[in-house]
């Protein structure tokens, strides 16, 4: 879970601000790394929240204090190291815990250290908590999300409905893109992203965006390949600094706060999440979800897709097969 100290611009956290009734208590598991500290900053700023707790190895009360000076109702403490883990864990359980990518460096290279976190976690959720929400951002998701539920399933408390890997940063990255090239207002377009979240399993359905859009084919390539190699693109532009940490908060927090709005009793509340699906034979994939009280209430699938988003999938699904399976066998290995 690594250290960083980051800046982060209240305008940012005011776009996310909601004004819906404070009952939400909110975990954060690795809240003193590059995407736990401004993802807990968001949280902090969401009149949604009504108490914030933060875990890491090292560093979180530091982290707790400096955001309870912070002018907003939610109470906010800081919990380091395992003999505090277990009191940590309360409420919705996001988990960006792990290492960041470097340049050179692939999702897959990540593996080994945060599945040993992300299964540590998951065990500690199985233990203490086993009726929460948990959503994974830790990498690679097409992996932690399957090694997350086969600890839970282990322990006989695994519900499919309450495990999300948030995938949210592939949706925002694409309406950004597409908006900055049709000229639109990005927090006004809607493109459903949907397959995994690494490479070729990032499946963007420029076919069903609101509003409606359309490239010549080769920018819809260009256009799609880009969104496929985001998070290259940033770890390359931070220069062995980190990889997509501001960007990855901000979506994060997106999707914790469309949880909680949908478990608060809201409806119509949709976001795209990696889950435990049959939508595809991909056991785990993302897809369009409407979210309420009891987490997944249904999956919206795939839609009708293009002849070149089907080939897309025709290509993820292998991959995504792959990764899902070396999860499982990570927690299954003996």
């Amino acid at each position: 879970m690594f250290k960083s100290t980051l800046t982060i611009a209240q305008t940012g956290a005011k776009q996310l601000s909601t004004t819906s009734q404070q009952n939400a208590k909110v975990a954060v598991m690795g809240a003193s790394g590059g995407i736990g500290q401004p993802l807990s900053l968001l949280l902090k700023e969401s009149p949604l929240v009504t108490e914030l707790s933060l875990y890491d190895i090292v560093n979180t009360p530091g982290v707790a204090a400096d955001l309870s000076h912070i002018n907003t109702g939610s109470k906010v403490k800081g919990y380091a190291g395992p003999d505090q883990l277990h009191e940590s864990l309360k409420g919705v359980v996001v988990i960006p815990a792990g290492v960041p990518r470097k340049p050179g460096m692939t999702r897959d290279d990540l593996f080994n250290t945060n599945a040993s976190i992300v299964r540590d976690l998951a065990q500690a959720v199985a233990e203490v908590s086993p009726k929460a929400f948990i959503a994974i951002i830790s990498n690679p998701v097409n992996s932690t999300v399957p090694i997350a539920s086969e600890v839970l399933h282990k322990a006989g408390v695994y519900d499919p409905n309450r495990i999300f890997g948030v995938t949210t940063l592939d949706v925002v990255r694409a309406n950004a893109f597409v908006g900055e090239a049709k000229g639109l207002d990005p927090q006004k377009v809607n493109i459903p992203v949907i397959g995994g979240h690494s490479g070729i399993t990032i499946i963007p359905l420029m076919s069903q965006a609101s509003p409606s859009v359309s490239f010549p084919q080769d920018q819809l390539k260009a256009l799609t390949e880009r969104i496929q190699e985001a998070g290259t693109e940033v770890v390359k532009a931070k220069a062995g600094t980190g990889s997509a940490t501001l960007s990855m908060a901000y979506a994060g927090a997106r999707f914790a706060f469309s949880l909680i709005k949908a478990l608060n009793g809201e409806s119509n509340v949709v976001e795209c999440s990696y889950v435990r699906s049959n939508v595809t034979e991909a056991k785990y994939f993302s897809t369009p979800i409407l979210l309420g009280k009891n987490g997944v209430e249904k999956n919206l699938g795939l839609g009708k897709l293009s002849e070149f988003e089907s080939k897309l999938l025709e290509a993820a699904i292998p991959e995504l097969k792959k990764n899902i399976q070396k999860g499982e066998d990570f927690v299954n290995k003996k």
